[in-house]
């Protein structure tokens, strides 16, 4: 872009009708994909323009809109189980709309009489050894509890690899063992490894304390 910083800053202002907060970060990202990317004709200049403000205006809009369903998860899910819903948050790399799925579909802990019972209504087990372990790397998941459960639970243990020391080397060290499938079989063991965690802390009503609740053999 051969505007000035100025102008590129004016410009994204005016376009996007003052909503993104930081312009001038933006200004910058504009001009390392000029920079990286094939001249254009001037002629699609104009039409060029367009199309990233009218892009910057859906992120915004969608941001917004993110943010007011977020709010209503958090508000639903506090006037029915808040307890659960603090304890589930104080997880590393879990908010407001993880741990509502979860309380969604799990209900009342005291439902469950164990975290193995948790993790079979949630399909998270295997048919020949439910201890969580796979005999070898193609035995297959039975899948056949609330899907619902075990997508929250999954997406869950994949933030949480990302953001807690103990799952993200757990994570890895199962990601190894085998040749294929890696991502897929780990990140069914850490979501069933998760599980023991969520059983622990609501079935004891206690917060998170970064000290592993999972005592079985790994």
């Amino acid at each position: 872009m051969e505007a000035s910083e100025e102008d590129l800053v004016s410009f994204i202002a005016e376009k996007s009708r003052n909503r993104i907060t930081d312009i001038g970060k933006t200004a910058e990202l504009l001009r390392k994909a000029a920079r990286d990317s094939y001249r254009l004709d001037k002629a699609l200049y104009e039409p060029l323009s367009v199309s990233i403000a009218s892009s910057f205006n859906c992120i915004e809009t969608f941001k917004k809109e993110i943010k007011a369903i977020d709010a209503a998860i958090e508000r639903e899910i506090k006037g029915l189980c808040p307890n659960s819903f603090i304890i589930l948050q104080s997880i590393d790399g879990i908010g407001p709309v993880f741990a509502g799925g979860i309380i969604a579909e799990i209900g009342d802990i005291a439902a469950f009489h164990s975290s193995d019972a948790l993790a079979k209504y949630a399909g998270l087990y295997w048919k020949h050894n439910d201890s969580g372990d796979f005999s070898g790397e193609d035995t297959p998941m039975s899948k056949a509890g609330n899907r619902y459960l075990r997508y929250y639970l999954g997406e869950t243990a994949n933030s949480m690899r990302k953001h807690n020391a103990e799952y993200g080397a757990y994570y890895r060290k199962k990601y190894n063992e085998v040749p294929k499938h890696q991502h897929k079989r780990a990140l069914a063991l850490t979501s069933r490894k998760f599980v023991r965690l969520v059983y622990g802390l609501l079935a004891k009503n206690q917060l998170y304390s970064g000290v592993s609740l999972d005592t079985s053999i790994e």
